[in-house]
């Protein structure tokens, strides 16, 4: 991503860009959903969405389907949409919460497109001319394809690759900037700037700069996944499903050749060997390979960007993959790179700015996740039961509290996640607001009542009219060959 997205703005400058990897390491490919702003990426690239698809195994992705978070049983929607315009000036969802205490028992997703798609397995393109129908999607996609399909794209604008291992880091003495990088074939290369993509291994950033890392592990508790992909089978859903388990919670990911599986989850609570018996037990259909373990620790570096390196992706931190953000932290990072590019001078200033955006962004993101884990009522596992009782970061702690108060989300800089997102999880994991907007009762109800029954109407309608996902992917993206053999990448990171 970043050799492509580099060599899309500099090469025409005569920017040389050089990419080290070694296909011994391979990646670690277990994040293979994504959220909408992938779109923006490839549009820029200039990538073919149908040919993307094909060549990557792709579906669409229009949200997340949360089972067993807040308590056993339960099922909440966390699409990517919103549940329509404001109402006199205010927000949609301060009229559900009206109708809701007088009796009214549909769910707040009815009046978001997205969800009702997802729901009945349908998918088209959002139709420009149709605000009812207007949301976003995403993508899930094979990682190890997706990363050859922008291989390509960089190496079509440039890009210079080299097979090899990095084995040694020489820093300038003056300085501590980084001089050289020295391969395991014993060439030497010199560069003014190093973007390092390495992992959690972080070669550059911390192993050679030292940068320090900030561990979130107190507030995000688990430090294990185990993955495997399975055969397909069943309906070809255009979602995510999260489903929380004793110990963590467990993905499942359709891809038109197969479906990615894993189990996230705290190891003080559960072993290795019992987690990956967990995920074998609750798979679709036959694995397809052995399950592959990754042991993290949620947070981040302490510098995103120290001297004449910037760590993006694994390197410059990992909050789980709870949400798909991996993939929108890297882009985040490249399109604030392009924004923000240095000269030869690397003033600290802009680089001090750009780490406290950066820094925004990944707390923000942060406090949505923990969202997740700390509203919870299960009381069944030492999990769920240490997760109610965790301290959580005043700025999280603020936002609970004004939406628990009057049903609004205070909003931050470098938020990710806007007002629709917050109040999917608040009211899908049972925080409800202690009252409605006031000035909603300027309306009068019945009138309210026939209008949120239209739209539902119209949703539905809509919905219903497109085709199912699977069909939709058959006649416009199908991949050549649906059945491509998975090949399981080597965990070195």
């Amino acid at each position: 991503m970043a050799a492509a997205v580099l060599a899309r703005f500099l090469g025409p400058q005569g920017t040389i860009i050089r990419l080290i990897e070694s296909d011994e390491i391979g990646i670690v490919g277990v994040g293979e959903a994504t959220v909408p702003v992938i779109q923006a990426l490839n549009g820029l690239l200039g990538i073919d969405e149908r040919d993307f698809m094909r060549k990557t195994q792709a579906t669409f992705k229009l949200g997340i389907e949360f089972r067993d978070w807040s308590r056993l049983g339960n099922v909440h929607f966390h699409f990517f949409g919103d549940f329509g315009a404001n109402i006199e000036g205010i927000a949609p969802h301060h009229h559900w919460l009206k109708l809701r205490q007088l009796g009214e028992a549909t769910p707040l997703g009815d009046y978001s497109f997205p969800y009702v798609m997802g729901k009945l397995a349908r998918f088209a393109p959002p139709p420009a001319e149709d605000p009812l129908a207007s949301y976003k999607y995403a993508y899930h996609f094979d990682a190890g394809l997706y990363a050859r399909y922008l291989r390509a794209n960089a190496e079509g604008r440039g890009v210079r690759r080299t097979e090899g291992k990095v084995v040694d880091v020489e820093l300038r003495g003056e300085d501590g900037f980084i001089r050289a990088l020295t391969l395991d074939s014993g060439e030497r290369i010199e560069a003014d700037f190093f973007i390092d993509a390495s992992g959690f291994r972080g070669l550059i950033i911390e192993q050679a700069l030292h940068t320090g890392y900030e561990d979130w592990s107190g507030w995000l508790p688990c430090d294990r996944a185990v993955a495997v992909p399975c055969e397909r089978a069943g309906e070809l859903t255009p979602y995510t499903l999260s489903t929380a388990r004793e110990a963590g919670w467990q993905w499942r990911i359709p891809l038109q050749h197969r479906t990615g599986n894993g189990y996230v989850y705290c190891s003080r609570f559960v072993s290795d060997d019992e987690a990956a018996g967990t995920l074998l037990a609750h798979l679709d259909g036959r694995a397809l390979a052995e399950p592959r373990l990754l042991k993290f620790t949620t947070g981040r570096r302490r510098k995103f960007w120290n001297r004449n390196c910037l760590a993006v992706g694994l390197a410059a931190g990992f909050m789980e993959p709870l949400e798909s953000t991996s993939i929108q932290l890297i882009q985040s990072a490249l399109a604030r790179l392009i924004e923000m590019f240095p000269d030869s001078n690397f003033d600290p200033v802009l680089i001090d700015e750009y780490n406290r955006l950066t820094s925004g962004e990944f707390e923000r993101i942060r406090d949505f996740l923990i969202l997740h884990y700390c509203a919870t009522e299960r009381t069944d596992s030492p999990l769920w039961s240490d997760c109610r009782a965790m301290s959580i970061p005043e700025s999280l702690q603020h936002k609970i509290e004004v939406f628990r108060s009057c049903g609004r989300v205070p909003l931050y800089s470098e938020e990710s996640y806007r007002e629709p997102s917050w109040v999917s999880i608040f009211l899908g994991q049972h925080v409800y607001p202690k009252r409605y907007d006031p000035l909603v009762d300027n309306i009068d109800t019945e009138r309210l009542k026939r209008g949120l029954l239209h739209r539902r109407n119209s949703i539905r309608k809509l919905a219903e009219g497109a085709p199912t996902h699977g069909d939709f992917i058959a006649r416009h993206c199908a991949a050549a060959e649906a059945g491509v053999p998975y090949r399981a990448m080597e965990m070195s990171r």
